[in-house]
């Protein structure tokens, strides 16, 4: 059952669990969170995809016109969006990574070469919430997008020696075990933590805030040095 964050006549936002595809993927007939709503409430858009791997506030529209008014607010920068991120590595406390990301094979990204024609401006301001003495996990970082490319936050944060503790595309590939051989984590610590927009319909800004689900909760714990 999905946690449902805000529901109206517009606009709906759920908490999407790790592992779960948000739309159809090529070749799988899975059940999709799209699929799953629909058969509660009718007709939706998804208004912007998470990964797979990564959990938080997912949007969707009850409307075309809430779409395209949500869409276009995206499209011109007017949506906050807050992410928490575990890394293995080293970052300064406060950092703004500004690198341009161009298409790379089976639906990666990489950092764009200068001058390059596919290349498309990206940007992402870190700020490190919390460190860690495990080698493991160095970091809980909060980042902030202020594009909204495929994979940005991930790439900006592998770019800057510090990937995703676990990212097979960028990073380490390992899952995490604790001292008993125990998994941890095995999905890449990524979490939509909050949007803020304003409504298509009313203009009152609305805050959408999603708890981290339990699998981060335990790995907060273990890098804080429980177990």
């Amino acid at each position: 059952m999905l946690e449902i964050l805000h529901e109206d006549a517009a606009l709906l936002a759920v908490a999407k669990p790790p592992g779960r595809l948000v739309i159809p993927g090529r070749g799988t007939a899975e059940r999709t969170i799209q699929a799953e709503l629909e058969e509660g409430f009718g007709r939706l858009w998804v208004v912007h995809r998470l990964d797979r791997g990564t959990s938080g506030v997912l949007l969707l529209a009850r409307s075309a016109a809430a779409h395209r008014a949500v869409n276009l607010a995206f499209d011109r920068r007017e949506v906050g969006k807050r992410y928490l991120a575990f890394v293995r590595g080293a970052l300064p406390d406060v950092l703004r990574v500004e690198a341009a990301l161009a298409p790379a094979r089976k639906g990666r990204v990489r950092v764009a070469r200068p001058g390059e024609p596919r290349a498309k401006e990206a940007a992402t301001a870190f700020r490190v919430r919390e460190r860690f003495a495990r080698a493991e996990v160095t970091a809980l970082v909060e980042a902030t997008p202020e594009t909204g490319r495929t994979h940005q936050i991930r790439v900006h944060l592998a770019h800057a020696g510090a990937p995703l503790c676990l990212d097979p595309d960028y990073g380490p590939r390992q899952p995490l075990r604790d001292a008993t051989g125990a998994t941890l984590l095995d999905r890449t610590p990524l979490h939509a933590a909050a949007l803020e927009l304003d409504h298509p319909v009313t203009g009152a800004r609305l805050r959408l805030e999603a708890p981290l689900p339990d699998d981060l909760l335990r790995l907060l714990d273990w890098a804080r040095g429980a177990g």
